[in-house]
């Protein structure tokens, strides 16, 4: 029945001068997402209006999942196209609409008619009016309710006549690079690539790093984590996946410092280099999954003492976020089930009995003297021989 999809979105009607920047980056993204589908997608921005026509051997179900993963679209509209017509051609349009999509209908109902083609004679008011007696007199037991209809009918008269009444939410957002990019700290775990999902949906492009630590995390620990970027990369786009060797730095660390300072030490490393590999790339900012509290890391007084080897902003958009809140969303983007399998990665291998929950930054610094003697070749080392792949 459907030949077509009306695409809305939110924040970019907010644009001001700017609106067409956007509009742009929306349109470009959603031709080249539907481009690796089966079928023939024709992708058109006019007045407003984002359209995706298609023909060919095209999946209705594969396209609305795929239009349902692109930021920046809060509404997927499948369309029925009619010729354009007088008002007597439109009225039994309307009614063969009304009886293909809602069959035996006796919802309430209103209709919003909007006018592009002003030659036409009818005010949209008027054109409304006409179509709603149409649709009572075909179905007598439907009613007319203005405020608060069971079924919104929309009707857009262009060059031909354009009829939708169901909306498929979308993610929201911004369109994918129109926000810069950050480096994401990428775990296996179930919080680092729903942060990635968060900030990546404000349109900011997405590269990651990962910390492996063999032979205390295995293969199909890595293989998790590329796992998980292929995921995420649904959403976000391409990520370049840089894989770091940081086995030795955590050997070395945990041979010479206290262990009750091992986690917040380690951490420290972890974004030194993060950022060394995010300003290589043009990254504007690190992005992380922590939340207050949720570990001995994650501590205000660990977060500071973090923050501090850092010139580049950190994002943590989970920072208030409780377990329950990052689960779900987890599972809506499809992480979850990857996120729990039983491989860990580093940081759950060399996690201290009693980490220190308030980290004093002197102490921790000072403590960090005593990597003076190698650490630095290490993590010019550790930089140097990353694996980088591109995961899509």
């Amino acid at each position: 029945m459907y030949n077509s999809f009306l695409i809305k979105y939110g924040e970019i009607g907010l644009k001001g001068d700017n609106r067409h920047v956007f509009e742009d980056a929306l349109a470009k993204r959603i031709r080249r997402m539907l481009g690796q589908l089966s079928g023939e997608f024709n992708v058109v921005k006019t007045r407003g209006r984002i359209y995706v026509y298609c023909g060919g051997d095209w999946d209705y179900d594969e396209t609305i999942g795929t239009l349902k993963k692109i930021f920046g679209i809060v509404g997927i509209c499948p369309v029925v196209i009619y010729e354009a017509g007088g008002i007597e051609d439109l009225r039994r349009d309307m009614v063969d609409y009304v009886a293909r999509e809602h069959p035996g209908c006796t919802a309430s109902f209103k209709v919003k008619a909007r006018r592009v083609d002003k030659e036409f004679p009818l005010t949209s008011m008027e054109i409304s009016a006409e179509l709603g007696e149409a649709i009572l007199e075909a179905n007598p037991g439907m009613h007319v309710d203005v405020h608060e209809p069971d079924i919104l009918f929309d009707v857009e008269l262009r060059e031909k006549v354009f009829i939708y009444s169901k909306t498929i939410p979308g993610p929201g957002g911004m369109p994918v690079g129109t926000a810069g990019k950050a480096m994401l700290l990428l775990s296996g775990g179930i919080d680092s690539p729903v942060a990635g999902y968060m900030v990546s949906k404000r349109g900011v492009i997405m590269d990651a790093v990962y910390f492996h630590a063999p032979p205390y995390t295995s293969e199909r620990a890595k293989q998790k984590v590329v796992d998980l970027a292929r995921e995420l990369a649904q959403y976000t786009g391409p990520i370049q996946l840089h894989i770091v060797n940081f086995t030795d730095i955590q050997l070395y660390i945990y041979d010479q410092c206290p262990h009750s300072e091992l986690t917040i030490i380690m951490r420290r490393y972890m974004m030194r280099i993060a950022e060394r590999i995010a300003k290589e790339n043009g990254d504007m900012g690190l992005v992380t999954g922590e939340s207050i509290g949720q570990v001995a890391s994650q501590t205000m007084q660990s977060l500071l003492t973090t923050n501090a080897v850092c010139t580049l902003p950190v994002y943590r958009p989970l920072i208030g976020f409780d377990k329950n809140d990052i689960v779900a969303i987890s599972k809506e983007i499809g992480t979850f089930e990857t996120s729990i399998l039983p491989f860990e990665d580093c940081c759950t291998i060399f996690v201290a009995k009693h980490p220190v929950t308030k980290p004093l930054l002197h102490i921790i610094e000072r403590s960090e003297t005593k990597l003076r003697e190698k650490i630095d070749e290490m993590v010019e080392t550790a930089i140097s021989t990353a694996e980088v792949m591109i995961v899509r």
